[in-house]
């Protein structure tokens, strides 16, 4: 059997074909972001060596740092008991692993009065894909 079979065999992909993908910090543990793959984008993600999602908004794949270079090396991949997430230890190239210029995407923390930005962004949108003036 193929590795590419043992996928499809071993994951629970929920309706749509996907399946939920955390990305870890492989050195210190911290969660940087959650996103969606496919079959394809997991035996491309296995393939090349670092992180490949599916834009479930645009319908297409995404290799992650595409446009802003912030590349996850992919260092080990693991499946939760249930076989319907993946874990993916990765290495965040550029120390940026969130599309607001933030280490990782879970920057706001609930307080009693709501929530509070609790991670400065390391670099602006702008800076990182070239928009503004």
């Amino acid at each position: 059997m193929s590795e590419e079979d043992a996928l499809a065999r071993d994951i629970k992909w929920n309706d749509q074909g996907l399946v939920p993908a955390i990305a870890q910090d492989w050195q210190t543990g911290e969660v940087l972001m959650l996103a969606w793959m496919n079959r394809e984008s997991l035996e491309l993600t296995l393939r090349e060596g670092r992180a490949i999602y599916w834009s479930r908004s645009r319908q297409v794949l995404w290799r992650k740092g595409e446009e802003s270079g912030h590349v996850q090396r992919l260092k080990e991949l693991r499946i939760d008991c249930d076989a319907d997430t993946v874990l993916m230890k990765v290495e965040q190239l550029g120390g940026i692993a969130c599309h607001t210029g933030r280490r990782s995407c879970f920057y706001r923390k609930r307080e009693q009065d709501g929530w509070r930005v609790v991670e400065d962004a390391l670099k602006s949108p702008d800076e990182i894909y070239g928009k503004g003036p």
